[in-house]
């Protein structure tokens, strides 16, 4: 699994899934620190990587695009510091592996972790 680190989290992040077994790079290493959340998604998706964020933008271009990749993980924590919530990250990944590799929007928070397919479609009204 390739993970793209978005600018809005650290670089420690870097270290602490490559020692957990995946590849991981930090925007910062590939492109400029101002660019926008599209050209990262269109990056992820052109170089088959996951993006790491605490952003809901990539949610909502996710939606309003109807995109079945990039995978999005976003962690939303008020302390997003690998040492704190780190440990739920990696076995969140490890678990929806097979989800996230198909499409998925990964929700990682202190209390549950949630999955949605991708792509992301309006449910359809219950007409009874």
């Amino acid at each position: 699994m390739k993970l793209l680190i978005d600018m809005n989290l650290s670089p420690r992040w870097v270290d602490l899934l490559i020692n957990a077994g995946f590849e991981a790079v930090h925007w910062s290493s590939l492109g400029a620190y101002n660019a926008l959340d599209s050209e990262i998604m269109a990056y992820a998706k052109a170089n088959d990587y996951i993006v790491l964020t605490h952003d809901l933008d990539f949610s909502a271009i996710l939606a309003a695009t109807h995109g079945e990749k990039p995978s999005v993980v976003q962690i939303r924590a008020d302390d997003v510091h690998p040492s704190v919530i780190g440990k739920q990250v990696i076995a969140a990944l490890q678990q929806m592996s097979t989800d996230l590799a198909d499409g998925a929007l990964l929700t990682v928070d202190t209390s549950r972790t949630r999955v949605r397919l991708l792509p992301l479609l309006s449910k359809p009204l219950n007409n009874s």
